[in-house]
């Protein structure tokens, strides 16, 4: 959450799931024309959408992404919004987005968005896990 003067503040309180809310994992697709790091050189984009099927609406202020390589290291993302924003979504709809991610060989990733109802309640969503596997490696 932004204060008036631009610095984030946390949200406070309990954090519970919101019946309603989820996340769909619309794609994934390897990338090989995108810009990788040689020690991690295969490309991903994956396509989410957070659905919002309860009463509320609710605005996405985080998320925690938790991706497991297949030789075991883990890499945790978190931040604020989601690509750069803090989508509002209302009862009913939904907010979709692309991203992309780079894996040295194949790996499992899942996590979770935060947000708040507009009353205040904090609440959170949780990403179901997909795979990201490298042509070659199944």
């Amino acid at each position: 959450m932004r204060r008036q003067d631009g610095k984030n503040e946390r949200m406070i309180g309990p954090l519970t799931e919101l019946d309603g809310l989820s996340v769909r994992v619309n794609d994934v697709i390897y990338m090989p024309s995108l810009e990788a790091p040689p020690e991690k050189p295969h490309p991903f984009v994956y396509f989410i959408t957070i659905a919002n099927r309860s009463k509320e609406t609710v605005v996405i202020r985080g998320r925690k992404w938790v991706v497991r390589e297949d030789d075991g290291e883990t890499v945790v993302v978190e931040g604020d919004g989601v690509v750069g924003q803090t989508p509002e979504i209302e009862s009913g709809e939904e907010f979709s987005y692309n991203s992309y991610h780079v894996v040295r060989m194949g790996a499992v990733a899942t996590g979770a968005f935060f947000g708040e109802t507009t009353d205040g309640r904090r609440i959170f969503v949780r990403i179901p896990e997909f795979r990201l596997v490298p042509p070659g490696t199944a």
